[in-house]
Parts: C-alpha cells; structure tokens; sequence
C-alpha cells in the first residue's frame, strides 16, 4: 500500500490530519511509527519555511513521502501576530490555556469590529530525495472576548467563525473540519499527494 509520513507529534493534529486524508486510498503513518525521528527545530520566519524544513527533514530519514503541516492564528491588529509562533505565543513550554490568556490580555478593550483574524496553514509534501512542494490554506473569523467551548485544541476557544456563529471549540470536528484552514490546506495538497507517490513508486 501507497504510504505517507506525518512529521507532527502533536497528537491532536495528526488526528486531524488523518481525519482528513481519509479516502485517498493511502496508509497514513506518523512519527509514533518512527520512534527515533529526530525532531526538527522550527527556525524558518514563515509557515512556508517551517513546513518545508519539517517535510524534507522527515522524508529525508524515513525513506518515505512526508506532509508537513505549519500552522498558527494571525490577528490583524496585532501585525499578524502570533503568526509563526503560535504554539509559543506565551513562552516555551506554554499550554493551550496560556497562549490563549495572553492573546486575550493583548486584546482587551479592542471592539469587535477589529477583532479580525485568520488561522493559517500551509502543508509540504516531500519526497525522500528533498523534491518538495506547498500549499496554502486560511480561515477567516474573529476573536472573542473569553473562551468558549471545550473541542478542538490551539485557539480554537477564542475563534469566533461568522458562518457557524459559533467559535471552533462549540462545534463537532467533522463541522470544523468542512471550512478549517487545514481542511482548504489539504484538499489543495491532494493532487501534490498523490503525484509524489505516483513519482516515488514507479
């Protein structure tokens, strides 16, 4: 069978990867399967350049086509931020909770109406030989005042999306999984999926 690596340890995500590859016809592995994997340093400036690093660096050691997923929340008032350093918004070793209190502090007194943000996810697939191409997926909502909801993971408490009128975290994982950025991410990998493990087995 066709097989692909995810270069993820979040455990969340790579649930929700798998989620969404369902029906590609493909075995989806991750690093659980490759328990010596080196774990890659996140040192590129863009989303781009950290998918990319993590793509070609798992292809690279497990002699398989890898996906790499790079993603965050940007805010417009705050300049983009947390950007690329959405998981480390409030710190090395930061949890969920704490990115999300401290975006809350940076927003308190912001009205609504320029609250705008969007999640942002850009996927790389790579061949083992470092042949590597991205796409890119966004979402756009608001941020709200407090959290709400107890699904999902990341910011999805505060991610306030207009069509569901709802934030991420109050709706089912198949409902957020239908407009997500990852979601539009990947269905645009797709086509990048299938021809790399075209080229790599024939």
């Amino acid at each position: 069978m066709r097989e692909i690596v995810i270069s993820s340890r979040n455990s969340q995500k790579k649930h929700e990867l798998k989620a969404l590859l369902r029906g590609l016809g493909i075995k989806v592995l991750d690093l659980k399967d490759f328990p010596s994997a080196p774990k890659v340093r996140e040192t590129g400036r863009t989303f781009e350049e950290n998918a990319r690093l993590k793509a070609v660096k798992i292809a690279g050691f497990t002699g398989k086509p890898a996906l790499a997923d790079d993603s965050g929340l940007m805010v417009d008032v705050l300049g983009g931020r947390p950007g690329v350093r959405s998981a480390r918004f409030a710190g090395g070793g930061a949890d969920y909770a704490a990115n999300n209190r401290k975006l809350l502090r940076m927003l308190s007194g912001i009205p609504k109406a320029k609250r705008k943000a969007r999640f942002v996810s850009v996927i790389a697939v790579s061949t083992p030989e470092g042949s590597v191409k991205t796409v890119r997926g966004e979402c756009r909502g608001m941020i709200t005042c407090e959290p709400k909801g107890c699904r999902g993971f990341g910011y999805d408490p505060v991610f306030f999306y207009p069509a569901f009128g709802r934030t991420f975290a109050e709706v089912s994982a198949s409902r957020k999984n239908s407009v997500s950025h990852r979601a539009r991410a990947l269905k645009k990998a797709r086509p990048l999926i299938l021809n790399c493990l075209r080229k790599y087995l024939s």
